[in-house]
């Protein structure tokens, strides 16, 4: 059966799915926006801290006003939604089935989830910094609470990976996957005040949109590629590249030629990597059929047969005639988040799930820091996140970028250097500082306590 066909009978049995969402932010304001238009789906809650806020993006996401319910109670009985900014109640409601996170913050987005799993709840993250973080950890608590914690359709990493999952149970053999982006090397120094000049969205669509410059500089500065490239990699067992992303150049009828292992005349260190693929060539030109939006698979065929196949079917391959590319040129992030709730709501399945703690993403300086700084984490004006792979960055102690909101620094460190948990003073008593340190340990057997190391250097 469909998926909309199951949607469709969970309405028909007045039993629908019902959903708790945390952040109406961009992210969750797109979700509640389609579900407006979604069978067998209630959110019965909605929470952000700024309610007014709240209310606002709804409403002007289309909600109408007699859809607000004044309690969690009355939404059931009415089928209509509360808004309010107690995120615990939400979670503890016995009636809600599935919590969709989207409130952009890693360390709260973690808290959410282990409440969630303690109240025998799905999770899905619309907060992919959370798993960058430590991903594998969450998802190894979700399953010891017999519960879901799903990467959410519609963001990237989800998309790349349900094209991966499409090349393996096709018989493919897969040579690298990933994403599209707007990249110059300066870019990784961008900060709110910059970003809008380089992102190429007008003054209008930025009032328009209600877009928040620290979240869309993340995506400018390479820190939300790096993030989405390393959950990308945890979920698939896709590698990072030993030195982080390098953004070849190119269309997508160039991806076949690129991704390929250097010594076959790509710029891939070895076959089964992530890449994302730059839509600007080296002097800034725009890229046509560029694939700055979208996602895409890259195989290898491994028979003169499927060789033959492609020539025959009509297939874009590289010069030999042996890679192919598939892809999807858009994502439309939280209008697409009904797969994950359908998915997960009556299929049981993740959308994306990061099962292992293959790659990281460090914070990097973006100019000269100081002791006694307060970092500003993803986005601002202190630090940038670039992908490792998490054999490298696990021993050298590099400092997670998720882990620098409001960390502060203890000594001087010159800009573009990767930061280490020795360089800040954190939090240690965080959940997700001990789910962090449950990832190092599936790399290194122990755990890693920053102030005891720290103090006993001293």
């Amino acid at each position: 059966m469909s998926l909309i066909d199951q949607l469709n009978a969970r309405e028909e049995e007045r039993r629908p799915i019902r959903i708790g969402v945390i952040g109406a932010g961009k992210f969750g304001t797109m979700f509640l926006a389609q579900t407006l238009h979604i069978p067998g789906v209630h959110v019965v809650g909605v929470v952000d801290l700024d309610v007014a806020r709240a209310r606002s993006n709804m409403a002007y996401a289309g909600w109408p006003a007699e859809r607000l319910a004044a309690s969690l109670g009355a939404a059931l009985q009415s089928g209509a939604t509360h808004v309010g900014d107690d995120a615990m109640a939400l979670i503890a409601h016995p009636t809600v089935e599935i919590i969709v996170e989207c409130t952009g913050n890693p360390i709260v987005a973690v808290d959410h989830a282990l409440a969630a799993f303690a109240a025998g709840k799905h999770v899905i993250s619309g907060t992919v910094e959370a798993d960058a973080i430590c991903g594998a950890a969450l998802v190894a608590r979700a399953e010891a609470s017999g519960v879901i914690y799903s990467q959410a359709y519609g963001d990237q990493p989800a998309m790349a990976h349900e094209l991966v999952d499409w090349a393996r149970t096709s018989g493919f053999h897969v040579v690298a996957a990933g994403r599209g982006h707007k990249w110059k090397p300066e870019f990784r120094f961008s900060t709110p005040e910059t970003v809008w000049k380089d992102w190429g969205l007008t003054q209008h669509q930025v009032d328009r949109s209600r877009s928040d410059s620290k979240m869309f500089n993340s995506f400018h500065d390479g820190t939300k590629p790096a993030i989405e490239s390393a959950a990308l990699c945890n979920a698939t067992g896709l590698d990072a590249p030993a030195e982080g992303l390098t953004y070849p150049s190119g269309s997508v009828d160039d991806i076949p030629n690129l991704m390929r292992a250097r010594e076959a005349g790509g710029v891939l260190e070895a076959e089964g990597q992530v890449a994302v693929i730059n839509s600007l060539t080296p002097d800034g030109t725009e890229i046509p059929r560029n694939i700055r939006t979208g996602v895409w698979v890259a195989v290898k065929a491994l028979t003169e047969y499927q060789k033959n196949c492609f020539e025959e079917y009509f297939v874009h391959t590289d010069d030999t005639g042996l890679y192919f590319c598939k892809y999807n040129m858009y994502h439309l992030i939280g209008l697409e988040l009904g797969m994950s709730v359908g998915n997960v709501g009556v299929r049981g399945e993740a959308t994306g799930a990061s099962r292992e703690f293959r790659a990281d993403v460090v914070a990097v300086s973006k100019k000269n820091l100081k002791a006694g700084e307060v970092l500003d984490g993803e986005g601002g004006y202190c630090v940038a996140g670039q992908l490792r792979p998490s054999l490298s960055s696990v021993p050298m102690r590099a400092l997670p970028l998720g882990l620098t909101g409001n960390a502060t620094m203890v000594r001087d460190v010159p800009a573009d250097t990767i930061l280490t948990y020795d360089d800040v003073d954190i939090d240690e008593n965080l959940a997700a500082v001990t789910l962090r340190r449950e990832c190092e340990a599936m790399l290194t057997g122990t755990t890693t306590d920053t102030r005891r190391r720290r103090d006993a250097a001293a």
